[in-house]
């Protein structure tokens, strides 16, 4: 998914000359908050070819020139898109919610209003697709809610509203109990009965800007939160009402609360940062207890890409481009640091064996 610049106004005039990709469109004030742009942005989904990174297909699924402006280090097109085999389907927020093929031809769009973020931050969440249900959440600073559809069709199977501020979590959906739950990640974290949308627990704690996805561990969902502060709850899958403050949580920790950045699960293993800072401590997902001591992470600074794991790694990479490689276990061990020499915000994409990393402006693929 992109969205491109295409330095036109609605009148077809050429304006001036944009700004470099990172301050597009988004002047730095105090908390790196944007204008509203002035030209049009066209809005792309694009395949390549695993093998060779060259283009399947591309496809331009709309235009406009966008209500508001985004943060500094955001874009028009932060979402990820989602996929069951046979089609695809891309979340460009209040630009819509297409459905595709799997040869880039539209099936169907849907459109939800226009967001209003806070501080014109900017939008993020991606959508959450189970069999034939996809579900995205519509927090923000204006009426918000949480809906599900028909995968086939675009056509909403139920719609709650939510009492939520502008948030950025992507819902995670899970089987448990003979049923299906939808979790929504936000400053109280919701789950709702995918079948039709009742509300079946909720579990307060969390900090504001909630971002990460919720992680799920057997018969529970540990969520974390960490903008100004950190929070990190374990909470039982066949929780019922309001168990906030309750000894219904399984354990709760302070050590570990990821801002922009998801952490990972690994063979029993939780990895998380503290905010969004190159900080990282390991606990056991089942008891919440320490196994790596708050650590920091030589080389990088700040991390937004979430971490992800596999073959006995763990990789984490920061903001700069430098991706550090731990090896897992019970102690703080690198196997390997590598520099892209180019920043990165997105998530690494594991496959087979080889790694897709998205910088500002190459992908990359590396292969065992």
């Amino acid at each position: 998914m992109t969205a491109v610049d295409t330095g036109k106004t609605p009148s077809g005039e050429k304006e001036a000359a944009a700004p470099t990709t990172q301050s597009q469109g988004r002047p730095r004030g105090r908390f790196g908050r944007g204008k509203p742009p002035t030209t049009i942005n066209e809005f792309h989904l694009l395949c390549l070819n695993r093998d060779d990174g060259t283009i399947a297909w591309k496809t331009k699924l709309t235009e406009t020139v966008p209500h508001e402006g985004k943060h500094s280090t955001n874009t028009f097109c932060s979402a990820s898109p989602v996929t069951d085999g046979k089609h695809i389907y891309a979340s460009f927020g209040s630009f819509g919610l297409f459905c595709v093929d799997m040869d880039g031809k539209l099936v169907w769009k849907r459109n939800f209003g226009k967001m209003s973020t806070r501080n014109s931050f900017g939008e993020g969440a991606s959508p959450a697709l189970f069999k034939n249900k996809l579900c995205v959440i519509w927090d923000h600073e204006g009426d918000s809610f949480i809906e599900t559809m028909d995968a086939t069709t675009g056509k909403t199977i139920w719609k709650k509203d939510r009492v939520e501020p502008t948030g950025w979590a992507t819902p995670r959906i899970v089987e448990h109990g003979g049923g299906v739950q939808v979790i929504a990640n936000a400053t109280k974290v919701k789950s709702y009965d995918l079948a039709d949308g009742s509300l079946l627990w909720e579990c307060g704690g969390q900090t504001g800007n909630p971002i990460p996805t919720p992680i799920i561990l057997d018969d529970f969902a540990i969520c974390m939160t960490g903008f100004r502060n950190s929070a990190c709850y374990a909470i039982p899958l066949d929780s019922r009402g309001d168990i906030t403050d309750t000894d219904k949580i399984i354990w709760n920790t302070r050590d570990i609360g990821p801002y922009v950045p998801t952490g990972v699960l690994y063979d029993g293993t939780l990895y998380g940062s503290k905010s969004s800072s190159a900080v990282l401590t390991a606990v056991d997902a089942k008891t919440g207890e320490t196994i790596i001591e708050t650590s920091r992470l030589d080389g990088i600074r700040a991390i937004y890409s979430s971490m992800v794991a596999a073959d006995g790694h763990v990789f984490i990479t920061g903001r700069s481009g430098k991706t550090v490689v731990l090896n897992h276990g019970n102690e703080l061990n690198i196997a390997a640091t590598n520099d892209l020499g180019e920043a990165v915000d997105a998530t690494p994409a594991l496959a087979g064996n080889q790694i897709f990393i998205r910088g500002e402006n190459n992908l990359y693929c590396f292969e065992d």
